[in-house]
Order: structure tokens, then C-alpha cells, then sequence
């Protein structure tokens, strides 16, 4: 299993509960807040990739004065602490997920949609990268834009 953050991080990719984590959490010396709890079990909930945004509209359904500055700093904290991942999906704002193995992303253009893909697609890439740019690719940074196949069958066109 490949694991992100530091070596002992919290990921939940390996089956733990959100109890689990905020039990990690407070043995690191972190707060476990509402807003927090709920921002958790938001992306235990749900698992695909979301902006802030939607993560925070679906935690203020449950508690209305959580800020989105509150969002923010918590996927911050979780994302340094390896449970949550951030992926920059071409062009769309930044999106969030709990961390699991590594993998790309094909985005269609037309549609949204997102499909992860295993990150042996792209190694090779990865190794070129480093050698002839001295450059590392995050393994969850790897996104390929163009049109799905739904898209491609139904004829419609690429947004330009």
C-alpha cells in the first residue's frame, strides 16, 4: 500500500474509522472540533474529489456558522498529516480527497467527469521528469485533459 505524508500518517486508505483518525488526531496533540469531526466524515462519506466549497456547504447543512476559512486551515492540517489529498484537476479548483494509493486523473473536457487512473500510467512519465528536469511529480498531481468516452461517442464537441 502506498501511503502519503509522514510515515506513521493517519491514512485512511488502510480501513481506519473517523474515530480512528481523531483518535491519532488528539495523540499528535491536535484539536478534534466539530468542525473538524464533520469535515471528516464529510470526505469518509463521500469519496470522490471535491473543492472546498463543497465540502464546506455540505458541513455548514450541519452546522451553518462553520467558515470557510475553518475548511481551509482543517484540509491544510489534513493534508500535512496524510490523510487528505489535494489534486489540481485541469483548470477546476483545486479538489480535495481522503488519501488512498496513488493515481492520475483524465478529466473530459466536455463533461467534468473524472476517472482515476494507476499511477504505473504515468511512472515513466515521472521518471523522465526527474531526469532530464530534475523535477518530482506528486503522485496525485497527474492530469490529463481531453474528452471521455461517452463524449467521444455521442459527437460532442471539445470546449475551447
Amino acid at each position: 500500500m502506498v501511503r502519503h505524508g509522514p510515515p506513521d500518517a493517519l491514512t485512511p486508505a488502510d480501513g481506519r474509522t473517523i474515530d480512528d483518525v481523531l483518535a491519532g488526531l488528539r495523540e499528535r496533540g491536535g484539536r478534534t472540533t466539530l468542525a473538524r469531526r464533520l469535515l471528516l466524515g464529510a470526505l469518509f462519506r463521500d469519496r470522490r474529489h471535491r473543492s472546498a466549497e463543497e465540502l464546506a456547504a455540505e458541513v455548514r447543512d450541519q452546522a451553518p456558522d462553520v467558515n470557510i476559512s475553518t475548511i481551509y486551515r482543517n484540509l491544510d492540517e489534513l493534508a500535512r498529516l496524510g490523510l487528505v489529498s489535494r489534486s489540481y484537476l485541469g483548470g477546476r479548483p483545486v479538489t480535495y480527497h481522503l488519501a488512498s494509493a496513488s493515481h492520475g486523473h483524465l478529466v473530459c473536457d466536455q463533461c467534468g467527469s473524472t476517472t482515476e487512473v494507476p499511477a504505473e500510467l504515468f511512472r515513466d512519465v515521472a521518471r523522465r521528469l526527474a531526469a532530464e528536469y530534475g523535477h518530482t511529480a506528486g503522485p496525485h498531481q497527474f492530469c490529463i485533459t481531453g474528452r471521455c468516452a461517452h463524449c467521444q461517442a455521442n459527437g460532442t464537441s471539445p470546449v475551447t
